[in-house]
């Protein structure tokens, strides 16, 4: 087991107040409560408003992260911002939430690898930290999806909420505590499993791309189900072997929260009993790069994950990409 770079020092996240249940899916769909909780998992997820920008939402996360570290914004040396749905195409959502923050003296930059993104950017922050460029590094994980789903697919409308979490990342020190391993993983050959067709330079914003509604997200349900399971699972042995752990040993699982049968499978394949697997998907459906930090703020703040734990993080997502980290809080 290697000597810990870098550590998460502290986490905060925000969600939205309006929360959309399952019933008020039931008054547009075809579709009921019973439904969607038996093959998703998901009860209720919560929905931005026009002011709960992704810049806004990861602030306010970000905020509580800092005051957990004792920082103050313009000690932050790095801001790196995890989303596959910006703001707006350019600047990145790293530039315009460091405006609103007020992390002058930082670096800011988006990390792009949808619901895998927050585990990249901790994988980012720990290399930076280890080059000595950076001592405080703002990791950040923020969505909208409910500004990029198709309101007309119900295979895919029900699934998504918007959210942000964020951890402040430092130099590990000499206690043993950090990141104990990490693993990153992509193949290009699936993108067309789960993807966005329309708005970019391929495909550029025109009254095509509006009548095909492919400005929105688009999801091979079945076959992401198969590649997430496999996916996940790769992901929990590599990081797992490599931090010289096995599945009994971990404390907490944080998945991706998209799928209870994902998460359960996960859990199963890493020989990790579900009441050491922390879930929220029955809240807040799938919010890609927020999820595993709204859901790490959580297990910290319940007192789940306390000092000396062992967690592991793992996640997948379109791209396709998949990764995890193992903790020792």
């Amino acid at each position: 087991m290697k000597r810990p770079i870098a550590r998460l020092v502290s986490t905060g996240r925000y969600v939205p107040d309006k929360v959309v249940t399952n019933a008020d899916w039931e008054k547009v769909f075809d579709t009921s409560d019973q439904w969607i909780r038996e093959r998703t998992g998901i009860r209720e997820r919560r929905e931005s408003t026009a002011q709960e920008t992704v810049a806004f939402m990861g602030k306010e996360a970000s905020r509580h992260a800092l005051e957990g570290a004792g920082l103050t914004p313009e000690d932050v040396d790095v801001l790196l911002v995890a989303t596959a749905t910006p703001d707006r195409p350019l600047p990145s959502a790293a530039c315009d939430m460091q405006a609103m923050l007020g992390a002058k003296n930082a670096a800011a930059f988006d990390v792009v690898a949808a619901c895998s993104g927050f585990l990249y950017g901790l994988t980012v922050a720990e290399g930076m930290i280890a080059a000595e460029t950076a001592r405080n590094v703002l990791v950040v994980g923020g969505e909208r999806l409910t500004r990029i789903m198709d309101r007309e697919d119900r295979t895919t409308a029900i699934l998504f909420g918007d959210g942000a979490g964020a951890a402040v990342v430092q130099p590990a020190g000499n206690a043993g505590r950090g990141v104990l391993s990490s693993y990153l993983k992509s193949d290009g050959t699936l993108a067309e499993l789960l993807y966005r067709p329309g708005g970019g330079g391929i495909h550029p914003p025109d009254e095509a791309m509006l009548r095909e509604r492919s400005y929105y997200l688009k999801m091979a349900g079945r076959e992401v189900f198969k590649a997430a399971v496999l996916s996940m699972a790769d992901a929990c042995d590599h990081a797992l072997k490599r931090a010289g752990l096995t599945g009994e040993e971990i404390d907490v699982l944080i998945p991706h929260q998209a799928n209870i049968r994902i998460i359960e499978a996960t859990a199963k394949h890493a020989k990790i009993p579900m009441e050491k697997v922390y879930v929220n998907v029955d809240r807040y459906g799938n919010t890609s790069a927020a999820s595993i930090p709204i859901a790490l703020d959580e297990c910290v703040q319940a007192g789940r994950i306390h000092d000396g734990s062992l967690v592991l993080l793992v996640a997948f997502g379109g791209g396709f990409t998949w990764a995890s980290v193992v903790l020792r809080w």
